[in-house]
């Protein structure tokens, strides 16, 4: 089937199918061009929508673009939404193959939350991750593309996400980094309020650390990305400049603390950059932390009188939120996400049960009503005899039927599916369903006489 003859209205998934890319999976140069701004995922969706998709929506932050769909034809969806990738990004679809993930089921459900409790995130427990995730449900569901089936998805997460935050310290590790940066900033240079700082990445950890710095009053802030749409929206919540990659070397020199976290894999800040800035700052000491996996400063700059650098696990040290403890937490966290899926599934197979159960609830009212109107003046103690003849005697044949087919097969020509098995079967399924204890020899009479009368 072609990808634009779909039709909207398409069954749907219990379960999410993620398609997309991540800081594992992808370059950074394809992560930057699929980033979708706020202001530009209402038209993605809405491009999905005319290719036939019913419920998406889009989370994407500088760590991760992923459509998140509640769709049945996972390799149609998937090549819709791989075409629409392509076309942001300005490449062919080939282009993107072996960087996009496709998941679906159980697999796809833990991956969503994991993104939510932010287990899969470079910083571990970072919280701005649930508030993006929250914003993208938001954009979908003012797309109108928020279906019932993907709408549950997403309620799941967050209830997820809540669970982790209040049951581990994870959360705690991610926001004690960012306290001991501002807390080295304190010693480096004393009073912020006299200081600026240099954001090269406007990802979460620059978030985080930006947070930290506006509550101990920083005196100014500028902030430089590799997508400058990314940098901007970064800017309008904090209040703060932005400045092109390209002019780092201008920005250096007026910059007291320089955080790098865009992990581009080579060096944005050189020890020669430095080196340079603090001659024209005459020698003031700057504060780098160096946040981006790989590298973004020159390790090189540490020789440099006046030059505070600190990585992430420096501040872990100082935060004495050591690696075991994170990592337990965050072994805490998976766990708490296993059962969750698991529950998930448990509810999503009561659910299947509830079309049999009300046909059954119909039929048994349509019974009642049945034999009330047969026999109006019938006493209370003859019209239930006669309801529960009734009731019985169509599982009553069915069973017969059963067993004469299994009595026709004979033992020799039994199988594990044949009709000996299938009795046995129902026979146990009747003991579960209606708390019985079958004995070998029970109702040898062939029932209630009344049942015939019936």
């Amino acid at each position: 089937m072609a990808a634009n003859s779909r039709q909207a209205g398409s069954p749907v998934n219990a379960y999410p199918v993620v398609i997309g890319a991540n800081h594992k999976s992808a370059s950074l140069t394809l992560r930057d061009a699929l980033f979708m701004a706020d202001a530009a995922v209402p038209a993605f969706l809405e491009s999905l929508r005319a290719a036939g998709l019913s419920q998406a929506m889009v989370i994407s932050t500088c760590d991760r673009t992923e459509v998140v769909t509640a769709e049945c034809a996972v390799d149609e969806v998937a090549e819709i939404i791989t075409s629409r990738f392509a076309e942001t990004a300005g490449v062919s679809a080939s282009d993107l193959s072996g960087q996009l993930y496709l998941l679906e089921g159980e697999e796809a459900l833990e991956h969503l939350f994991a993104v939510a409790t932010s287990l899969d995130s470079l910083v571990l427990g970072e919280p701005q991750v649930l508030g993006q995730v929250k914003a993208s449900h938001r954009l979908g569901r003012d797309a109108g593309m928020m279906g019932q089936a993907l709408e549950h998805i997403m309620q799941a997460a967050f209830a997820v996400a809540k669970r982790v935050r209040f049951e581990t310290t994870i959360g705690e590790s991610a926001v004690s980094i960012a306290a001991a940066a501002v807390q080295v900033a304190h010693e480096v240079h004393g009073d912020l309020g006299r200081c600026r700082a240099l954001m090269i990445g406007a990802g979460e950890i620059s978030e985080l650390v930006a947070a930290k710095l506006k509550e101990a009053k920083l005196g100014g802030m500028t902030i430089a990305d590799t997508v400058n749409s990314r940098a901007e929206a970064m800017a309008r919540r904090f209040e703060c400049h932005v400045a092109s990659l390209d002019a780092l070397a201008a920005a250096l020199p007026d910059a007291d603390i320089v955080l790098g976290a865009i992990g581009r894999g080579s060096y944005l800040v050189t020890a020669e950059m430095v080196e340079g800035a603090l001659k024209r700052r005459r020698y003031r000491p700057v504060f780098l932390i160096d946040a981006a996996m790989p590298g973004d400063i020159d390790p090189a700059v540490e020789k440099l009188d006046g030059v505070f650098l600190y990585d992430l696990n420096d501040l872990e040290r100082i935060a004495l939120e050591g690696r075991e403890r994170r990592q337990a937490a965050a072994a805490k966290a998976r766990a708490i996400v296993r059962e969750e899926v698991a529950a998930f599934g448990r509810g999503k197979a009561a659910e299947a049960a509830v079309p049999a159960l009300s046909a059954l609830r119909r039929r048994f009212e349509e019974v009642r009503a049945e034999v009330l109107a047969d026999h109006p003046r019938a006493s209370a103690e003859e019209v239930t005899r006669r309801l529960v003849n009734r009731l019985l005697h169509a599982p009553s044949e069915a069973l017969r039927d059963i067993a004469a087919e299994s009595a026709e097969a004979g033992p020799e020509t039994a199988t594990p599916q044949g009709p000996q098995d299938e009795t046995a079967a129902v026979e146990g399924l009747l003991e579960r369903l209606f708390d019985l204890d079958i004995a070998p020899g029970d109702g040898r009479d062939g029932g209630d006489p009344e049942e015939k009368s019936e």
